[in-house]
């Protein structure tokens, strides 16, 4: 089993509770997986165990999904030159996770260069999960005619990539925060897609569970490298009168978390290639040098739960390595 890496300190604000400046970052790395809770605020994990006896220790109206991200069909590089295979290993591992889960979502970069050969091959992969399948696009999807072919494809009921739905009582939003996006520049939701949010969130009683789902971070975990979103505090300004949002994204191909109020921010890992921390490396991009055997450590897939409406979340990251 992997090395747990230590939780770094939390910076808090004057009432106690974790300030704006504050990340917690947790790099999930152990063989089993890690299921997240918040409690007052405050995230915690455990190692937990997978399988049947798992599913059978849930309580009675348990609400699950599952999480890919960042598959780059058409990458063949170091670390990985058989994407296919590692995405096939991820959707294999979803089969057997997925007990009780009602759909999937995909975060991003199902592509590595937009190409229609990649999107069919991804999709038929990914439809052996044989789950109801929410997309958003990653900026490797959108390289051709604006994300015309992507929209058409995987977001069919919006050709701008942003939509939402409700399923067993809670309410998702996808957002795309890749359209223009610059090298090394920051993702961008645009005043479009802010104000068709605040009319999809007006009118919701404020105990509407919310989930958000895009490919950039919706907060701001490295400037420097672009992993963040230039306009994310807008909308976390129409989100924050609900007392229960947590926001999924990938991108950044690591596992990180961060707890801001009621509101609470998980990346996952890809199913291709993982990329360094901030500030252990010169610069974003696959980490080509990984030691014989640990590439699928690094890639995984995620499981959310909720098992009560008034309930935080728990979400397990589990390696395809495990």
């Amino acid at each position: 089993m992997d090395e747990m890496h230590d939780q770094p300190e939390i910076e808090l604000d004057e009432e106690g509770g974790p300030s704006r400046r504050g990340l917690l970052k947790c790099m999930a790395w152990a063989g089993a997986g890690v299921i997240w809770t918040v409690s007052g605020g405050i995230p915690s994990s455990r190692l937990l165990g997978i399988g049947a006896a798992e599913a059978a220790t849930k309580p009675a109206g348990t609400f699950s999904f599952m999480q890919l991200s960042d598959s780059h069909i058409g990458f063949s590089n170091a670390p990985n030159t058989d994407v296919n295979g590692t995405l096939q290993e991820a959707v294999d591992l979803v089969n057997k996770q997925k007990t009780g889960a009602a759909l999937l979502i995909h975060t991003g970069d199902v592509s590595q260069l937009s190409k229609d050969a990649q999107f069919d091959t991804a999709d038929q992969i990914i439809r052996g999960a044989k789950l109801d399948t929410y997309y958003v696009p990653g900026e490797h999807d959108v390289l051709v005619d604006e994300g015309k072919t992507f929209f058409e494809r995987f977001t069919p009921r919006s050709p701008t990539g942003w939509y939402s739905f409700d399923q067993d009582g809670v309410h998702f939003i996808a957002l795309n925060n890749v359209q223009d996006l610059k090298p090394g520049g920051l993702g961008n939701l645009g005043a479009a897609q802010l104000e068709w949010l605040g009319k999809d969130l007006a009118g919701r009683p404020s105990s509407t569970p919310i989930i958000v789902f895009a490919h950039i971070p919706l907060w701001t975990v490295s400037q420097q490298w672009g992993w963040g979103t230039d306009d994310a505090a807008q909308a976390m300004a129409l989100l924050r009168p609900f007392g229960s949002v947590t926001v999924l994204n990938g991108h950044i191909h690591q596992v990180m978390q961060k707890i801001e109020g009621n509101v609470a921010f998980h990346t996952a890992r890809s199913t291709a290639f993982p990329q360094p921390a901030p500030g252990t490396a010169p610069s974003p991009g696959p980490i080509k040098d990984l030691p014989p055997g640990q590439l699928k450590s690094t890639l995984g897939v995620a499981k959310i739960t909720r098992v009560q409406l008034n309930s935080p979340l728990a979400i397990v990251d589990t390696p395809l390595g495990a």
